[in-house]
């Protein structure tokens, strides 16, 4: 059974963790993942092999986490270079930069919003591989 492969994103306000192989695990495997996600109030997107936690956190602080839930996984942080500069302009985020935002709220905003906005939204949804 191959090991779980993490790859973690930190962002100003959230992170995100992408399932490397998720196409190779076990049933029981992605069930322990879902659980994990569950259990803290996350999001999982199969589409894109992500999940978030509505919860900033440091990548050290993750890879406890995972190890205290007893999923055999590897973690890698994974570094971003922020250079976008547009700005939210409706809702709780109004003002601030799409770069900035929860991930729990781009990927609402995914299923959700139709507005003027969308292209913004969907720039950082692929920036953060959401």
């Amino acid at each position: 059974m191959p090991k779980v492969q993490l790859a973690f994103t930190k962002h100003r306000n959230s992170f995100n963790v992408k399932v490397i192989n998720l196409e190779s695990l076990s049933v029981e495997q992605i069930q322990a993942l879902e659980l994990f996600v569950k259990n803290r109030k996350g999001i999982f997107d199969f589409d894109t092999y992500t999940f978030v936690i509505q919860k900033k956190i440091e990548f050290n602080e993750f890879v406890s986490l995972i190890k205290y839930s007893n999923i055999e996984a590897t973690c890698q942080e994974m570094l971003i270079i922020k250079k976008e500069k547009s700005r939210v302009g409706f809702g709780q985020y109004k003002g601030m930069y799409y770069s900035d935002i929860p991930d729990s709220y781009l990927i609402w905003l995914k299923s959700n919003y139709r507005g003027f906005d969308k292209e913004f939204i969907e720039v950082e949804l692929k920036k953060r591989k959401l």
